[in-house]
């Protein structure tokens, strides 16, 4: 498998929903009441037909894909593709450009390689385990990313997060970073923000599933950075679980700190 296919398709299927986005189209409720749409599901079956004859061994899982696809996912023991085909629904009814289709490779529960398309944006970033991470804008030049050093002070960090919905949990955990900058995008465009430096941490104390954040996690991981388990600091782990396919609450940065570490909060 080169990632270099990988990113190909995803540009792809960001055509697809780029088509559907310049248009009115129809909005359903899903049944646990999130917003689906068509460009959710033309992303979805071109993604999973796509790398299905990429890599006809390696099984696919996506946010829309049959109930019993996620619940046969647990007897994948090796390797399998983890996809979000249009991440940030939401976003992309508001129209505000920051949606993005994300593929992830996952390996014995560890993420080796990811690829997120803001299609809206035009811009491209993938990454893969010990090969580094990437970001291209447009056609314009590779630039090869990494994650910003750790602050040397308390002041001054920043953080991925609302600065209009600050849950107790996350004002808890922000009270040892004073005039910490709050940085807000949509969608898994906060970890890509993250792979390429340009934040410093990124504390998620809210529900997410695995296909949410798998392909930013993979871009991370190659970018130099972690994905962490906030109550244990230990590594974010896939399909472990067969009753959810529910994230802890994790935090991204390039290692954990001092400044932050002490003011944890569990679930």
């Amino acid at each position: 498998m080169r990632i270099e296919d990988v990113v190909v398709l995803a540009r792809e299927a960001g055509h697809l929903i780029m088509d559907i986005y310049q248009k009115d189209f129809s909005i359903y409720e899903k049944s646990d009441h999130s917003p689906l749409t068509e460009a959710d599901l033309a992303a979805h079956n071109y993604l999973i037909n796509a790398l299905h004859e990429l890599t006809p061994d390696i099984p696919a899982l996506s946010e829309e894909s049959d109930d019993s696809v996620k619940k046969d996912r647990i007897n994948w023991k090796t390797a399998y593709w983890l996809i979000d085909p249009l991440d940030g629904t939401k976003e992309f009814i508001k129209k505000n450009g920051e949606f993005t289709v994300n593929v992830a490779l996952i390996e014995n529960g560890i993420p080796i390689a990811g690829v997120i398309f803001a299609p809206a944006l035009d811009t491209m970033y993938w990454g893969q385990l010990g090969q580094g991470a990437f970001k291209q804008v447009g056609l314009g030049p590779i630039e090869s990313i990494s994650v910003a050093p750790v602050p040397e002070r308390p002041t001054g960090w920043r953080v991925l997060g609302s600065r209009s919905h600050k849950s107790p949990r996350l004002q808890l955990f922000m009270s040892s970073l004073p005039e910490a900058e709050i940085l807000e995008i949509g969608s898994s465009l906060k970890l890509c923000l993250m792979a390429e430096g340009k934040a410093d941490l990124y504390p998620r104390l809210s529900p997410t599933c695995e296909w949410d954040i798998a392909a930013g996690h993979a871009i991370v991981i190659a970018a130099g950075g972690q994905v962490l388990a906030l109550s244990s600091l230990s590594p974010l782990v896939y399909n472990s679980n067969p009753d959810s396919l529910l994230n802890p609450f994790f935090v991204v940065c390039t290692k954990p700190s001092v400044f932050w570490e002490n003011n944890r909060v569990g679930e």
